[in-house]
């Protein structure tokens, strides 16, 4: 049994000195944030206290390991204050993320993500000194709202009060540079890049003249592209 622990150690030490994440709780969000940023290029260390889940990843993260992440000694046996980036996915027991959380801010690791399930939750990893809280339902939630709200393609909240949306173009900015178009004055947003066709996207500048079937990315006030992405 020593030797099989050495050997997830030295594994986990291996990996650590690489561009690597710790992820703290395997389940639907933080499978898939493993997965995607192992298809990133990313190795991941994942974590669990469910042998069924853990099996089901194994193979497919860079090393997946069984462990309770609320005893310390099981995270420094998988070198996790070595990983400069861990994120705390754990949503099934508020308990178990807090005292996670509380660990790894003890072990001075330089990067803490942590998912809140609640305003709550969110508040006291705010208040123990997480870096990020994020709130995957809560951010989601809000993402579908605007997308069934208005008429854009797809929708991203850069900040409260700021987002990034993919929508058609106008007919008002078609056929005329976007520099003679004052878009900027009269809608409040700025028009970062287009799509035509099967053409990869290109950034947009005062020259580029859109035509009817390009998609745009817009930039501005929440408020402002959804106004912008109902013209038509």
């Amino acid at each position: 049994m020593a030797s099989f622990t050495h050997l997830f150690c030295a594994s986990s030490h291996r990996i650590a000195e690489a561009d690597s994440v710790a992820v703290i709780g395997l389940g639907r969000f933080g499978s898939s944030l493993a997965v995607e940023l192992m298809d990133a290029g990313t190795e991941v260390l994942g974590i669990d206290s469910d042998e069924e889940i853990v099996q089901s990843l194994n193979g497919i993260l860079t090393q997946v390991v069984r462990a309770d992440s609320t005893k310390r000694e099981a995270l420094e046996q998988l070198a996790v204050p070595e990983f400069d980036r861990v994120v705390i996915a754990i949503g099934d027991d508020v308990q178990a993320s807090i005292l996670t959380a509380s660990l790894l801010l003890q072990m001075r690791i330089p990067v803490v993500w942590a998912k809140a399930v609640s305003e709550q939750h969110g508040l006291i990893l705010e208040q123990l000194g997480v870096h990020h809280v994020i709130y995957p339902e809560k951010d989601m939630g809000r993402r579908v709202a605007h997308l069934v709200r208005g008429a854009a393609m797809d929708y991203l909240e850069i900040d409260r009060g700021y987002a990034l949306v993919k929508t058609s173009v106008p007919a008002r900015l078609r056929g005329t540079p976007l520099g003679a178009t004052n878009t900027r004055q009269a809608h409040g947003v700025t028009v970062a890049a287009f799509k035509r066709g099967q053409q990869g996207w290109s950034n947009a500048d005062a020259a580029t003249v859109l035509d009817e079937g390009d998609t745009v990315l817009v930039v501005g006030p929440t408020r402002r592209v959804e106004e912008f992405a109902q013209l038509r």
